[in-house]
């Protein structure tokens, strides 16, 4: 039996001329939690709206637990929860209340469904909000209301559409937490979002979509660490006046300022492979009283854009497929 719970092969989906979705493949496994990345219109919350069953690809497949979501979308609604990215409260409804209707459209009654709503309601820390009119919620708190919506049938596939979206600090820290529980308890995830380096945190792998197509998938040191001939940046500390190193960083071959600090720089070198950055270092220290020189990862955005920036220069994205 295949680890993959989720199997996606050449999804396809135009509204019109509009390419939203344009031949996606990829795979989830049991258990992984996925970050989906890519800018506004990059076809994103298509893509996980058919997977929701939302929505009807023109072209491809997807399959939940070896079930293809088109031919029995209802056995893979008992599967799945879907919590959009955006949340409309009902007028003169408390969070109980709210809770207690979705449970039973899940078909639970008596019994069940008090189990069930008050395992979700803990789990998203909303037992003091019970009494709570929606429309008197947080942004913070209505999101984890959503949550607990989507938790109720005790999904095993999570599909979540920009779900930190507007939370202060405490509110995307106590999301993270949740989505780390529900990693433990064996839940696949799949995340879209804008915050590129939470994602990072959370995801065991990175789906990366431009103009409806996907353009990486991989974990995040396979994005940033992609191609180590392609250089990387350092910060560098001097001890004295800056100008000596920005003299050397002039005339050294493979090296370009990106910025002067106060008391160094930071530069890129063409070469991030060890053993060139080492002689580099070597080199340096011989002629400059280096206090400290560290290598700065690439932030995810960086290399989504870098990546991004090579793909369209090449005419064609990650995959090797030519663009248009």
């Amino acid at each position: 039996m295949s680890d993959a719970l989720v199997e996606v092969r050449g999804l396809e989906r135009a509204f019109g001329a509009v390419r939203a979705v344009d031949g996606i493949s990829f795979d989830l496994i049991r258990g992984q939690v996925a970050g989906l990345i890519g800018a506004n219109g990059a076809g994103k919350t298509t893509a996980m709206r058919i997977m929701a069953t939302l929505d009807t690809p023109d072209a491809g497949a997807v399959c939940i637990g070896g079930t293809d979501i088109v031919d029995y979308p209802t056995r893979v609604r008992r599967r799945i929860g879907w919590m959009p990215d955006h949340f409309t409260p009902y007028a003169d409804t408390t969070v109980g209340d709210y809770l207690d209707f979705f449970g039973r459209a899940h078909g639970f009654a008596g019994a069940e469904l008090a189990r069930r709503v008050d395992e979700v309601r803990e789990f998203t820390d909303l037992v003091t909000l019970d009494e709570r009119p929606l429309r008197g919620l947080s942004k913070g708190q209505a999101q984890r209301l959503c949550l607990a919506r989507t938790l109720l049938n005790d999904p095993e596939f999570l599909i979540l559409d920009e779900p930190a979206a507007g939370l202060d600090p405490k509110a995307r820290l106590e999301f993270k937490n949740l989505v780390r529980v529900l990693r433990e308890r064996g839940k696949t995830l799949l995340i879209s979002s804008h915050i590129l380096s939470e994602l990072g945190e959370m995801c065991d792998t990175l789906i990366f979509m431009d103009a409806g197509r996907l353009v990486h998938h991989g974990d995040t040191d396979s994005l940033q660490r992609r191609d180590a001939a392609a250089g990387a940046v350092f910060e560098i500390e001097i001890h004295g006046p800056v100008p000596p190193l920005l003299e050397w960083l002039a005339v050294r071959p493979g090296w370009k300022l990106v910025e002067q600090l106060r008391d160094g720089a930071r530069a890129g070198f063409a070469n991030a492979a060890p053993e060139a950055v080492s002689a580099e270092l070597r080199r340096m220290s011989a002629d400059l009283p280096i206090v400290e020189f560290r290598r700065q990862e690439r932030r995810l955005e960086e290399a989504f854009v870098e990546m991004l920036r090579n793909g369209n220069a090449n005419g064609e994205n990650a995959s090797g497929r030519n663009t248009p």
